[in-house]
């Protein structure tokens, strides 16, 4: 059955050709760029090459699977775990992928409405919204776009810096307290060269990136296959990981080679290289660390393997201070006193201060990704069908390979080895990759391309997300960002990109760069949840998805997880976020909001008003709340001008800057006669009216049988401070009817 099933998935990715010629065709030409990319690389001969359309499988399937497995799997999920522990950490990748598969669902229902065009995110939002939150949200989805991109370029420099090549490193520490400033220095120095390298190949040209795609697909495939075969190898056969400790504290291997004290040789006992970390000199009546000449030297096997029942240790988790030891639990120490210099002793310490919502922000950017098929809509054969089936499996195949991964390793490794960040306790290998088969370098290389080519791609997305958010032009201040090359491509954009990329490679840690653009996403995501339910809500006619599975409770909960998820990672980061899209929301709506898409917010206001109107005509206005309502029926001249204008103002005083005041007049004859006469009527009577909540129409008509009405509605709803006029023309009707 499973194979009747991943047939028929892969179906609509066959020709006429045999099967396997014809995927390995389509997999020759996998891309995992946005719609339009592809495009603006013509050739020299400025012919442009017609894009082959896509399936499901190829175009959705796995540029989500792609976008989705990423850093965090390979450089922090073994940390999580043994930091939260099995049961929370499974809570918490939990937490994730219900709320992305929830948004998943929302966005299906979007994206099934109508073709999305370049923008993605920011276009589904802004016709569903309205300009205001769209620019907003679209702008913020740019900035964690952008932020992504920095933490992929500092995993990258992780990788390399701690697994590949540690002599690289520019600045060295002197003493142990040092090593985390140099580090921090390292990143800082190698993030800015690589991410001038990389604005420098988008620059080039995308059609460099595009043929390196297959190739990091490739590498998070195949990284991922070498931790499950690695997970099996170590039921029959684990791999030898002996790791060294002083009562039940974790020793890093980068120190010292021999894990004991002493040593024999030629019947000669000797002391070793951790008797000289320990002691003030190699004699055996040194003066020792207390901790040091109370307990034991012991080895352990780090990778005890998935048969061995490490998994009940591994349950609960074990949070801690800054600067705290890496110990085991339940294995017997005796505490001695507290020696001043413990911080040069060679034990692995926590670099960070370790809580359960902390780890949920820097978690969560490893389920983002999961808009990678709705952004190249228009280069499928049929985006109705497979947006929502690639998204929605690629989300549970990432959520299957999560969680599992959170038991296997779990069960397979050590706690103090999960614990254990930079591999340190492991000759400073990488955690994950000493679980893997054949080789840890199948992890290394693989995360050290996949991050590349990730980092790469953000580069290449962002600019294009800001170009298309600049060219509906509803935010003045950046319209300059929606020029470019001749081609298309967005040059301004990408400078203002490698610029914003740069301040999170000056933070320089990967573990504080996450939480904010999870904010970012979050955010993003939690507004697709809202435009869903809107729609849904409202009825509207245009509101028509083929995504049936689908209901506005699904989205109402997906946004209250988004907002709770938002909070729990960083109550602070979430305020800051959310302060920055209420400044881009209220200053697209000061300077006026131009654009009008039919969006759901005023259908809102529309249905709040048509609800309230309706409430008015239950009974009378009471004392309390009458406001004076005033008509007013004006004469106009040949030249449409008001011939009593005081009237204006005489119902101003009359009712105070409150209530209602209808405006209007009429004048004889055809509406299609007379409608310049109208237009030039509506702009006499706006110069006319000054103060007060004001509604103003003209009637057209005539004697005859047929009779022809056209109404305009304006409304002002204060006065502003400048003493000029901003009224709003909210509707407008043409009325036929027969006259009896």
């Amino acid at each position: 059955m499973y194979v009747d099933f991943v047939l028929k998935f892969l179906q609509e990715e066959m020709d006429s050709n045999p099967m396997v010629s014809s995927l390995l065709n389509k997999l020759a030409n996998y891309t995992n760029l946005t719609q339009g990319v592809v495009e603006h690389e013509a050739d020299e001969d400025t012919k442009r090459k017609e894009v082959p359309r896509m399936g499901t499988f190829i175009g959705v399937y796995l540029p989500c699977l792609q976008n989705i497995l990423g850093v965090i799997l390979f450089l922090r999920l073994t940390w999580i775990v043994g930091t939260a522990g099995v049961l929370e950490s499974f809570i918490i990748v939990f937490m994730c992928c219900a709320c992305t598969m929830l948004t998943a669902i929302s966005m299906s229902a979007i994206a099934t409405n109508g073709v999305v065009p370049a923008g993605g995110s920011y276009y589904m939002i802004s016709r569903s919204l309205g300009p205001e939150f769209g620019g907003a949200v679209g702008l913020c989805f740019y900035l964690g776009t952008t932020f992504a991109g920095a933490m992929y370029i500092l995993g990258t420099i992780e990788i390399l810096l701690t697994y590949i090549s540690p002599s690289a490193a520019i600045f060295k520490a002197e003493d142990g307290g040092e090593e985390t400033e140099a580090m921090l220095n390292n990143m800082r120095v190698y993030g800015t060269c690589i991410i001038i390298l990389m604005a420098v190949v988008v620059f080039v040209g995308v059609k460099y990136v595009n043929k390196l795609a297959l190739v990091f697909l490739a590498c998070v495939i195949l990284s991922i296959i070498a931790i499950y075969a690695g997970v099996i190898k170590t039921a029959f056969d684990p791999p030898d990981f002996p790791i060294c400790l002083l009562g039940n504290r974790t020793l890093s291997k980068r120190s010292f080679d021999v894990c004991a004290k002493f040593t024999e040789s030629n019947n000669e006992t000797k002391t070793t290289t951790l008797w000289r970390l320990f002691c003030n000199s190699s004699l055996h009546n040194a003066t020792c660390d207390d901790y040091f000449s109370l307990n034991n030297v012991t080895e352990i096997q780090g990778i005890p393997g998935i048969m061995s029942g490490v998994l009940i240790d591994n349950l609960w988790s074990a949070y801690s201070e800054k600067g705290s030891i890496v110990e085991k639990k339940n294995q017997p120490s005796v505490s001695g006193s507290e020696d001043v210099k413990i911080g040069g002793r060679p034990y692995v310490f926590t670099d960070i201060m370790t809580y359960f919502t902390m780890l949920v922000g820097i978690y969560f950017p490893s389920v983002t990704g999961i808009m990678a098929g709705s952004n190249r809509s228009g280069d499928l054969k049929d985006a109705q069908k497979s947006i929502p089936t690639g998204t929605i499996l690629a989300i549970s195949t990432t959520s299957f390979i999560y969680l599992s991964c959170i038991v296997l390793f779990g069960a397979c490794i050590e706690g103090v080895i999960l614990r254990d960040k930079f591999g340190e306790a492991v000759n400073g290998n990488l955690v994950v990759g000493t679980l893997a088969w054949p080789s840890p370098w199948v992890i290394v290389i693989g995360s050290f391309f996949s991050t590349c080519g990730a980092g790469l791609q953000s580069l290449t997305g962002a600019p294009r997300l800001l170009q298309a958010i600049a060219r509906d032009g509803i935010v003045p201040f950046i319209q300059v960002f929606g020029h470019g090359k001749a081609n298309g491509e967005p040059t301004w954009a990408l400078l203002l990109t490698a610029g914003i990329c740069e301040i999170g490679i000056l933070i320089a840690s990967l573990d504080s760069v996450a939480p904010i653009l999870s904010m970012f996403f979050l955010m993003c995501y939690m507004f697709v949840n809202l435009a869903c339910a809107v729609q849904t809500l409202l009825r509207t006619p245009n509101w028509r998805p083929r995504f049936k599975y689908y209901h506005w409770t699904l989205s109402f909960l997906g946004m209250s997880l988004c907002l709770a998820l938002m909070f729990i990672c960083s109550w602070y980061y979430a305020l800051v976020a959310m302060l920055i899209a209420g400044c881009i929301y209220k200053y697209i709506e000061y300077r006026g909001a131009e654009k009008e898409w039919g969006d759901g917010i005023r259908g809102l206001s529309l249905n709040a008003a048509r609800y309230a109107l309706l409430r008015v005509e239950d009974g009378p206005p009471h004392t309390k709340n009458w406001r004076p309502q005033l008509l007013v029926l004006l004469n106009l001249d040949c030249e449409q001008l008001v011939k009593h204008p005081r009237l204006l103002s005489f119902t101003s005083q009359l009712k105070a800057g409150k209530g209602l005041t209808i405006v209007g007049s009429v004048l004889q004859g055809t509406y299609l006669d007379k409608c310049t006469e109208t237009q030039k009527a509506e702009e006499k009577y706006l110069e006319e009216l000054k103060l007060g909540t004001t509604f103003f129409c003209t009637l057209v008509g005539c004697l005859n049988i047929k009779q022809h009405h056209s109404f305009s509605l304006y409304y002002l709803p204060h006065m502003p401070n400048d003493g000029g006029m901003r009224w709003k023309k909210i509707a407008s009707c043409h009325i036929v009817y027969d006259d009896i």
